[in-house]
């Protein structure tokens, strides 16, 4: 009797994955193209002839919230579906959606830490460079690379002191963090499901 062929399961799991991952590369490479494209040009035009007080409220802004979700990727990275699961248990609000974040984790880590973060960043050092430019060009004296320095460092000592902060946070309390974030995204996408319906 002849032998039947084994099925090949590493070319059916792993080769017809491919695809899907390479899709989900280009795609997230091309949304973050025009995103950072459409951010940028956005800020620079309403950072165009704001005093330096709001160009520097909007640098804190965008470092805050690259910090947030650089938290909220490191977070769902190392957190457990099993948590969750019991939460969903209970029917706790949010639980169900914490759990989607954590089976999508290699997903939304790569959009918060890398997509959204190297926005804030692109976007945080064009709102730095008019913070420079508008310094400059209030000095009564020749213009000097102090106010470049200052205000370069500071924003790169702020983010990386705070991004140090967030991998504390989102190490010791992981889970409470994805599961606040999981509630977020339950009340966003619920009002938003509310609104199509009316």
């Amino acid at each position: 009797m002849e032998e039947q062929p084994r099925p090949n399961l590493k070319k059916k799991n792993g080769f017809a994955r491919k695809p899907r991952k390479a899709g989900w590369i280009i795609g997230v490479t091309v949304v973050s193209f025009f995103l950072s494209g459409s951010l940028l040009l956005a800020s620079s035009s309403a950072l165009d002839g704001a005093s330096v007080y709001l160009a520097v409220t909007i640098v804190l802004i965008i470092v805050l919230i690259g910090i947030l979700f650089d938290i909220i990727g490191i977070s769902v990275a190392g957190a457990k579906a099993a948590v969750f699961h019991s939460m969903a248990a209970k029917k706790m609000y949010g639980a169900k959606h914490a759990i989607w974040l954590v089976r999508n984790a290699d997903k939304v880590s790569s959009v918060c830490n890398d997509v959204i973060g190297d926005i804030c960043g692109v976007i945080s050092g064009s709102a730095s460079t008019l913070i420079i430019i508008s310094i400059i060009g209030n000095m009564e004296s020749n213009p000097s690379s102090w106010p470049s320095l200052i205000v370069s460092g500071a924003v790169a000592a702020l983010t990386v002191g705070g991004k140090a902060i967030g991998k504390t946070v989102a190490i010791k309390k992981g889970n409470e963090v994805v599961y606040k974030t999981g509630v977020v995204l339950r009340f966003l996408l619920g009002k938003r499901k509310s609104n199509e319906t009316t």
